[in-house]
């Protein structure tokens, strides 16, 4: 059974005709009959797992919103955009391009999340924070400005993208490649691999450009 449809309420966005949705079964926080937000096709959101957009959020073009996922405020998920497991994406944010939120990351305030990058894990990226491009922000993540993280690449001997990133403890964080660990155990896998071969140099240089680049003060 399918656990919402559409209640006949559209409205046009940019050239988009949106459908309000309803809850046709209870299920996680839904009630049924509850009405949810706007979605422009089926494809937009699954009738599987709890996944559920609310209030004035939108979600259209390519995008989906599965699994357990939800979507509310004012948000806009649009273009090839995924946001999956249980993701949260609210308030003014926008996640679009081919971008992904999964796992247990929440994407609000006026963060904006676009291109190709993927925030996961436990992240937390709001504020006016945008992280766009390769970028790669897991694990405990907390950006909230531009400065809270760093894109440098391709470098190294996979010519690849690596992302430095502030967490939650105030320290330095590195998605590279299959590596994700604070940024001592990857200068301490570089040189375990590398020694100080030109690729050993090129990471080292980043390495020391994002201890010099990223803000680490408490939040206020």
């Amino acid at each position: 059974m399918k656990k919402y449809e559409f209640t006949g309420e559209v409205k046009s966005w940019f050239g988009r005709t949106l459908h309000r949705i309803r809850a046709t079964i209870t299920f996680g926080d839904i009630k049924i009959g509850e009405a949810g937000g706007w979605i422009e096709k089926e494809e937009n959101l699954s009738q599987d797992g709890d996944a559920w957009v609310y209030g004035d959020a939108r979600v259209y073009g390519d995008a989906r919103v599965y699994g357990d996922a939800r979507v509310y405020g004012d948000a806009l998920v649009c273009g090839n955009a995924r946001v999956c497991g249980n993701a949260r994406v609210c308030d003014d944010a926008l996640v679009c391009g081919d971008a992904l939120v999964c796992d247990d990351a929440l994407v609000c305030g006026n963060a904006l999340v676009y291109g190709d990058a993927r925030v996961c894990g436990d992240a937390r990226v709001y504020g006016n924070a945008r992280v766009y491009g390769d970028a790669r922000v897991c694990g405990d993540a907390r950006v909230f400005k531009s400065t809270h993280y760093l894109i440098i690449g391709p470098i190294g001997s996979r010519k690849d993208i690596t992302t430095f990133f502030r967490t939650k403890a105030l320290d330095i964080s590195v998605s590279c490649g299959c590596f994700k660990g604070n940024i001592e155990a990857f200068a301490e896998k570089v040189k375990a691999t590398h020694g100080e071969n030109d690729y050993a140099k090129q990471y080292m240089m980043a390495i020391e450009l994002a201890k010099t680049c990223i803000d680490l003060s408490p939040e206020i």
